[in-house]
């Protein structure tokens, strides 16, 4: 008995929902149902499309990218590390040479320069896998039957059940009513 209770709390988990999902044909059709779901008051919602779509961040109300941050806070570090290294080198080794001081930046400047970009490039890179949660082998969005569409010719968007606002059936009948394609509830 034990166990058949356990199966069907497995199946209730199975089942959980991860939101409803439709599709436009058009990026002004996507852009329209972004800007009436935010306008709505959904917040917890995500668009996925073929190519980038200029301005659906905004219509999406989403908030600015963190990745400039940390870029910025990795190249200073990277500055700040070739400076480290220069100076400790210049007064560990010094090298008297034509009468200059023992730290003289000029001719370090292709070495501050080299860390910075290097520490930047390796901000940009790690920060992006963080930023988008990478690598992600599954995402519940791709259970829907024409997601493939997705990196073809259809602009989905997904409204997430964890959002406040979420009522499955009333989410559904605005989707329907934005014109929202293959309407499905899919799973986590």
């Amino acid at each position: 008995m034990d166990k058949a209770h356990r199966h069907e709390e497995l199946e209730e988990e199975a089942a959980k929902p991860f939101g409803l999902m439709g599709y436009f044909l058009t990026p002004g059709e996507l852009m329209h149902a972004c800007e009436k779901l935010k306008n709505a008051g959904y917040k917890d919602f995500d668009a996925q499309t073929p190519f980038p779509v200029h301005g659906l961040e905004k219509a999406m109300g989403l908030p600015p990218s963190k990745m400039p941050w940390i870029v910025l806070t990795c190249g200073t570090v990277g500055l700040l590390s070739a400076i480290a290294l220069t100076a400790f080198v210049s007064f560990d080794y010094p090298l008297v040479i034509s009468g200059k001081p023992s730290f003289s930046y000029q001719a370090y400047v292709p070495i501050m320069f080299e860390l910075t970009v290097l520490f930047s490039a390796f901000g940009a890179f790690f920060g992006l896998w963080g930023v988008n949660r990478l690598p992600m082998f599954y995402h519940p969005s791709m259970k829907h039957p024409s997601f493939p569409r997705a990196t073809d010719d259809a602009f989905f968007v997904t409204v997430e059940a964890k959002d406040p606002k979420y009522d499955a059936s009333k989410t559904r009948k605005l989707l329907e009513e934005l014109g929202a394609r293959e309407i499905v509830e899919v799973t986590e």
